[in-house]
This record gives structure tokens, sequence and C-alpha cells, in this order.
């Protein structure tokens, strides 16, 4: 069996993907799979073109150095050694070098791009019935860091494995980084990513870094809108000046506009949110307004590494201090009046106790009267030299929309999408290659885990990708990864046939032969080496010759020949079923 995985076919994955077409469906991503199975898992095609890019790509130091390359070699082709003649050879790399160049300009590629980056923000990706409430999927996704089965992360995975060279995966991916600045420059959301949802640090980081974009896109948003209420605030307050009553004392037009002070001063809340609900500030015994704050920074799991690293080498406390501050500034600004019991109550509840406070009170207390009436603060906070009061003590009331920002979502972004335009190729293709298996399998697993005559067999395939992409070694087992995946492929496409072999494995000599394959791919889950699973067995005397990546089809797509007697079974049958792809 060839594969059927060139650059056609992505322009076919276009038509059959994104628009759903069923007469372009049959035969397009693989031979003998059941177009009409709505559940279908990505093609293991894709899944070893992915994998041999991964390798391929440990040749470059960035996706600058790989668009550079003017090689057009096919990675299918470089591996599975076929017996190509010079000329012929010659005559494809030309070919392929004439694409690249061209291949900015395709109108079919840019097609595709666009459907995967469609403007309306409706994501075509892949929708599979049966996931909602799989505590299994998220599970496995979470044991080897992939992304979400209908994320955006997927599709393009699909969409690069379909490609046949290095270098124009690394040109098509040029082309998704430019569509991914444009939509940032437009503030438009990338389909098939969570708006709003902070980074997902059980999922890969282009997953992570994509959420990051998103929601940096929500936060400018909320930002924008912040500032304009903020305006709307003083406009409505300048019309309305508070005024005195007959008596003297200054009536507050609007409790949400205007908090007094202590000293009976009438005073413009600024960004402030909401009221709190049964909280008071001790002094004035005006209601306290929770403000709208600064959010924090968004880290992915590398910042979180290089943060973690600059604490532990420099003892800074760094983004924590800084955000406490610009919390107290906050709150000041919405509640003129408040003191520092008041934002501890607010922001930091346990470290205020009520009236019925312990006797242990060091002497040297220094609250005043009004608030060690009501309660006290905590040992910490009452500790000389602590941190939250000489912040407070330092502190300015200024609402966050008019602070120094805490994080920049336009320089975060520039840098992201900086990063993705030189990712180290390998880098990229390894989360498409974990990505893209991760899917099948959780596809997979809504079917054949409920099948009592596949699942055991299928949850040892599973455990074996699980156990060896959580090694940090998994790329030296890329073969044997392809060829499980495969297997899982076949069970899913073939399950019929698959379990007659299981149940009656001793009817037929073709079940027998069957069977002797299960015993080969328990090899693999068993650690052998590869030398040791190549080693001929005695029901199979014929091999093939070994000579870079060996891929195998475990199952035949034709149907089982007619039962002949052991003495009649040729010797050569287990090599004629393996086929090379």
């Amino acid at each position: 069996m060839a594969y059927a995985l060139f650059d056609d076919n992505l322009y076919m994955l276009d038509e059959r993907e994104f628009s759903h077409s069923k007469d372009s469906e049959d035969g397009v991503l693989m031979e003998g799979s059941k177009a009409n199975d709505a559940d279908i898992i990505p093609s293991s095609s894709i899944v070893k073109q992915l994998a041999v890019a991964v390798e391929a790509g440990l040749n470059y130091s960035s996706m600058k150095d790989l668009r550079a390359s003017s090689r057009g070699s096919s990675p299918i082709r470089e591996r599975a050694s076929l017996s190509f003649s010079a000329m012929k050879s010659l005559v494809l790399r030309e070919k392929e070098d004439k694409l690249a160049s061209e291949f900015g300009a395709d109108e079919k590629v840019l097609s595709v791009i666009n459907a995967l980056l469609n403007a309306e923000g409706h994501f075509t990706g892949r929708t599979v019935s049966g996931l909602e409430g799989q505590i299994n999927a998220t599970s496995l996704l979470k044991d080897i860091r992939g992304a979400p089965v209908e994320s955006f992360v997927v599709k393009l995975a699909e969409a690069v494995g379909c490609l046949k060279t290095v270098q124009k995966m690394g040109s098509f991916w040029s082309r998704v980084v430019a569509e991914l600045r444009r939509l940032w420059y437009e503030g438009q959301y990338i389909p098939g990513i969570p708006p709003d949802n902070i980074p997902d640090l059980n999922s890969c980081l282009l997953y992570q870094q994509l959420q990051v974009i998103n929601r940096c896109i929500s936060r400018k948003t909320r930002h924008s809108a912040a500032v304009k209420s903020l305006e709307s605030v003083e406009v409505q307050a300048s019309s309305n000046v508070p005024c005195s009553s007959a008596s003297g004392n200054t009536l507050l037009p609007d409790p949400c506009l205007y908090a007094k002070t202590k000293s009976g001063e009438v005073v413009l809340r600024l960004g402030a949110d909401r009221e709190c609900d049964n909280l008071t500030m001790l002094e004035t015994g005006v209601p306290v307004y929770s403000p709208v704050l600064q959010e924090p920074p968004l880290l992915t799991e590398d910042l979180i590494k290089e943060t973690e690293e600059f604490v532990l080498r420099t003892g800074s406390v760094g983004a924590g201090c800084s955000q406490l501050l610009s919390d107290m500034q906050a709150f000041k600004a919405a509640n003129p009046g408040c003191i520092l019991e008041d934002f501890v109550r607010w922001h930091s509840p346990p470290d205020w106790s009520e009236n019925e406070a312990t006797s242990e009170l060091d002497d040297t207390s220094d609250c005043s009267d009004l608030s060690s009436g009501k309660g006290q603060l905590s040992r910490r906070m009452q500790k000389e030299g602590n941190l939250w009061r000489e912040l407070w003590e330092t502190s300015k009331p200024v609402p966050a929309v008019r602070q120094s920002p805490l994080y920049d979502e336009d320089l975060a972004v520039e840098g992201i999408l900086d990063y993705l335009d030189t990712i180290p190729p390998s880098d990229l293709f390894k989360q498409l290659f974990i990505a893209v298996l991760g899917s099948g399998l959780v596809i997979a697993d809504v079917t054949l885990s409920t099948n009592s005559n596949l699942s055991s067999f299928f949850n040892e395939c599973k455990n074996y990708v699980v156990v060896t992409c959580q090694g940090h070694s998994w790329i030296e087992k890329l073969d044997d990864i392809c060829q499980v995946y495969e297997t899982v492929e076949t069970m899913l496409l073939n399950k019929d046939e698959v379990i007659n072999v299981t149940i009656h494995p001793e009817e037929t000599a073709a079940a027998g032969e069957m069977r002797n394959r299960f015993k080969r791919l328990s090899l693999i889950f068993g650690g052998k080496n590869k030398s040791s699973s190549k080693t001929p067995s005695k029901d199979s005397t014929n091999t093939e010759e070994s000579s870079g990546r060996q891929t195998f089809s475990l199952f035949s797509k034709k149907p089982p020949k007619p039962a002949a007697s052991p003495s009649e079974k040729p010797s050569g049958s287990v090599e004629n079923d393996w086929t090379i792809l």
C-alpha cells in the first residue's frame, strides 16, 4: 500500500475536512478507510509524516534556517529507501523546489489557511460525539501534554502532516504565523482556542501560547471598556457636584460615585466595580466597594520556569509585590477614607479576626481604637516591618486603568509571535505530533473502550503511548509509536475483522498469522529492543531489510483468504501481509 499523502491531499483536505464534501472523502487520506465514519481518527499517514518531520527538524536550529534551505527533500521518501532512479529523483527535486518557491502564492494553500483561520471565527475543526464528560479523554491529553481534540492545534497538525516536504511544512507554518499576527492586529480571536482562558499548563506549549494571544485580546477589550467607564463617571460627577443641606451636612448624591472620609470630606470614587456585601469601612461606616484591578501576568510553562529560576537566584518577590501594590492603589481610589484594616478584610479575610480576638495580642500593637474595638489584624500583619503595612503607606489612590501596567499585552503577544516565527522546527513538529496522536487515541477511546472484544488490547496500545511519551527519550521510539497508532486505526476502521481474529484465532491460517502480528506488537509493549523485535521467528522466516523507518500495516485491509492447512501455508505469507507503506 502506498501513501496517499502528498501535497495534493492538502488541497483535498480543504475540500474534505473544511467543506465536508462527501464526494471528496473517499480515498483522500488513507486507502480503505470508512469515509462515512463520523468519528474517524486522524490518518496514520499524517502521524508518520509528522514523526519523520520531528527527526528531520533536528537538523535545523530555527524555522528561518529551514525556510532558507534549498533542498526540497521528502522525508517519507528518504526514509523509505524506495528505488528511484537518479534522474527521476533529480527531476522531482527540481519540481519540488519550484513549488516551494511559489508556495506563498498558492491559492489552494491559502484556502486551507483561510479555513483554519477564517475571518468569521466559525472554526470547522473535528467534532466528536461522546466526548462530553469523558474523564479518560482529559486524563490522556494531560498525561501526554497534547491539545483538545477540537482545537486549532490539532487541525493545524493534520494540515501540516499532509505536506510532502519539511521545507513546505516550514513555509506553511510561516504563512500561519503571518495570519496569526494579522488576527492579533485586527483584534480577532484565533478560532478553535478559548477566547478568555488562562494558559492550560496540562497542554502543549503551543496551545498555551495561543491561549495567551486570545486572552490578551479579551483583556484589551476589558481595559478599553474600563477606561470608558471611568471617563463616564468623571463626566457624570462633574455635572453632579455634592451640595450641602440646610443643617450644613454634605449630601451624597450617589453613594456609588462618592464616599465620605473621616474628616467629612466627600470624595469621588474612581475605578469602583461593585459594592461588597456586609462589609463597611471601619472608620466611616461607608460600604466598601471592590475595585477594578489589574489582571495578573499570563504565564506559560516556560515563563513559570524562568520566574522560578529568577526567584531562586535573586531571592526577589518580584511580581507578587507589584501586584499587591497595584491592588492597594486601586482599593484606595475606589474607597476614599479607607485604612489598611479595611483592605486586609477585603483582600485577605484570614488575616482579620473579629471582636472575639484572643488576649495574646502584643502590648506593642498599634491598632487604632476603632479598629481594635471591632477586631484585629493577624500576628504577621502586626509585626514590625510587615511588607503590607510598608506598601500601604507608600501607595497612592490610583485606579487600575491609570496605573503602570503589570503586564503589557502587546509586548507579550509580539514576543510569542516572534518566537513562533523562529521556533526550532523539531520543537514545533513534536508538539503537532503529540497533538494529533492524542486526538486519535481520544476519539478511538470513545468507541473501542466500550467494545468488550477490543477494549483490553486498545488499552494496552493507549497505555504504551502514554508511558512512552512521558519519557524524555520518546523520540527514539517514534517507529514503535507509529506502529501502535496504526494498530489502533485498524481496530477502529475494521472492527469486525479484528474481532473475528481475536475471538477465533485458531480457525484459519490467516487468523494464525494475525495472531503472530499481535505477538510482534507485544514485543513493543514488553520494551524489547528493536534488534530482538526484528529477529526472525519460527512463523516468519522472511523479513524485510531494514533501511530507515519501517512502517507496517498490522492488519490486511483485504478479506481473509480461504482457510488452508498448516502444511499448505506459504513460507512467505507473513512477510506478504506486512505491507510496506
